[in-house]
This record gives C-alpha cells, sequence and structure tokens, in this order.
C-alpha cells in the first residue's frame, strides 16, 4: 500500500517548509495556536448532542427512534475519541491542567479510555511509525487482504467480540496497581452515568442499551476504518508521506468518521503540534509545496477500502 516514489516528489524545504515538512519557525506559532474558547464549545456541543439523543429516545419511546439513536452513538464515539486524542497531545486547552481535566474526566473516562496509557503508548507511535513499539500494529498490520478477511475482521467488531475482548482487559487492569487508579475511576465515570440516566428517565437499561453497547459494537467497526485509512498496509519511513495515508474528505466521511479535522492525518503526522482546527491549513501548505500530490491522495474511503482489500 506504499505509494509510489514517483507520486512523493523531493520538493522540500522551501521558503515556507523544512525538510521535515514542519513550517519554519517564524510561521509556527500562528498555526499552533490553541483556541481555548470554541474547543471548550466544541465539548459542551458533544456532551449536548449525547443529551439530546438519549432525552428524544426516551420522550417518543419507539424502537425505531432507539434504533436511530443507537447509531448515532457510533458518530458520537469517534468524537468522543478525536478530542481524547487532541487531549493527549495536549492541544484541546493551552492550559495543561484545564487540558488534562477535561480530557480525563469528561472525554476519555466517559469513552472508557485510560487515557494517560494511552498518551504513552501514542507517542510511541509517533516517534517512529511501524517502529518495534507500534501500539497499533494489530489495526496497521496485515494488509492488503481479501475482501473476505476485512469482512470477517468487521463482522466480528460489530456483533460485540473485539469489544468484549477490550472490556474484559480493562477489567483485568484493576489487579494492575500501576493502572488500577485509572480503571477504578473511568469505572466510577461509568456508574455516575448509569446512575443520572436511570434516575433521569426511569429506564435502567437506557445506559446498557445507548452507551456500553455502541461501544462495545459499532464504535469498533469505526475505529478499525478509521486506522486502516490512516496507516493500513504502509511501512516504518523517514517519508511521512510512507506512512500515513492522504485522502479526500468529504461532509458524510466527516460526519461518520473524521469529525474535528482528524481526516487530515498526513498533516497531522508531519507535525503533531497543530491543533485539530489548523489542520486544513497546514494541509493546504503541504499541498502548495507539492509535498502532497494528487496521484498520492485516494479520491474517497470508499475507494481507499477497496483498494486495500481484494475480491
Amino acid at each position: 500500500m506504499v505509494a509510489d516514489p514517483t507520486t512523493r516528489p523531493d520538493v522540500l524545504p522551501t521558503e515556507r517548509l523544512l525538510a521535515s515538512g514542519m513550517c519554519r519557525p517564524e510561521l509556527r506559532p500562528a498555526l499552533r495556536r490553541i483556541d481555548n474558547r470554541r474547543n471548550g464549545l466544541s465539548v459542551a456541543a458533544l456532551w449536548s448532542t449525547v443529551i439530546a439523543l438519549l432525552t428524544v429516545a426516551v420522550l417518543l419511546d419507539d424502537p425505531v427512534v432507539y434504533l436511530a439513536a443507537f447509531v448515532l452513538m457510533g458518530p458520537v464515539y469517534v468524537r468522543f475519541a478525536i478530542l481524547m486524542h487532541e487531549a493527549a497531545h495536549k492541544l484541546l486547552f493551552s492550559n495543561k491542567r484545564m487540558n488534562d481535566w477535561v480530557g480525563t474526566w469528561l472525554i476519555a473516562y466517559p469513552a472508557f479510555t485510560p487515557v494517560q496509557l494511552y498518551r504513552r503508548a501514542h507517542f510511541a507511535h509517533h516517534r517512529v511509525e511501524f517502529g518495534p513499539d507500534e501500539p497499533d500494529m494489530a489495526f496497521y498490520g496485515g494488509y492488503r487482504c481479501t475482501r473476505r478477511t476485512l469482512l470477517r475482521r468487521l463482522f466480528r467488531d460489530a456483533i460485540g467480540i473485539s469489544g468484549w475482548k477490550n472490556f474484559i482487559s480493562l477489567i483485568k487492569a484493576v489487579r494492575v496497581p500501576t493502572a488500577r487508579r485509572m480503571v477504578l475511576g473511568i469505572f466510577g465515570v461509568q456508574a455516575a452515568m448509569w446512575a443520572i440516566s436511570w434516575v433521569a428517565t426511569g429506564r435502567w437499561w437506557v445506559y446498557p442499551l445507548l452507551w456500553w453497547l455502541p461501544w462495545m459494537t459499532q464504535w469498533r467497526v469505526l475505529n478499525r476504518l478509521r486506522a486502516i485509512a490512516e496507516h493500513g498496509g504502509l511501512e516504518a519511513s523517514k517519508d511521512r508521506r510512507a506512512t500515513t495515508h492522504n485522502i479526500r474528505q468529504s461532509w458524510l466521511a466527516r460526519f461518520w468518521l473524521v469529525p474535528y479535522n482528524t481526516g487530515w492525518h498526513l498533516a497531522h503526522h508531519v507535525d503533531m503540534g497543530v491543533p485539530w482546527r489548523n489542520l486544513p491549513r497546514f494541509h493546504a501548505e503541504l499541498v502548495s509545496a507539492g509535498y502532497v500530490t494528487d496521484a498520492l491522495t485516494y479520491p474517497s474511503y470508499w475507494t481507499f477500502w477497496r483498494s486495500i482489500s481484494s475480491a
């Protein structure tokens, strides 16, 4: 899946970009500016979406509406994951204490994620993609594959097999001294969410149906599809274009799979210090420099998934 060298022209450095692809120091502060107010609104909007979905489902009390709320919780979990990723990079808020508190208690723990462990592993991913400490090789390796193999993996995700393994691992981590406090924090937040939803709706099953079960099932599908679209089938290289795919963004993909500009993933790997709001602008710099070309770019996620699997 590594792009042909002819699609990766040697154009760096330029007047605006260094040999690494990062902007020159005098241009970097504007790209790395964190918009605290708007990020705060994004966190509030995400939680408002959760509350709205649960409220509408319970008030209408119809199986079709519950099903729609269940399906829409998939993209909601994607948004929690991306904002958690932003907090792990310390780019959600410029105040680091606020960044870590909001990222932990309002984003990561509600989404069953021990963000402190995630941060450590994720930085290993950024240091050397596909290196010896790559934490996500299970997602990225094994591609290309047959369409049947890809569908089998997605089916296991969709019916909860992958989610159950993750859930059991989280429970077992309580016995690990270095992880116990984080895991208890996660389950404490989940217990609070269950209690609040039970009291607010009078229905004990709203939390497991519309929060726990989407995390166990469809979130796994969306997470796998996004992960392989970012790095599936690539290789370790100093050229980020050989470690990270570039896929043209559409409104539909940004809704379901890659919100908060995370689809501009190549730009993120060239400079992981650029906050999500500025990734399209940085991507435009890479395109303008000739570093990112049309020949390097998949026209859609659907095209990419078809190319990474064969009949």
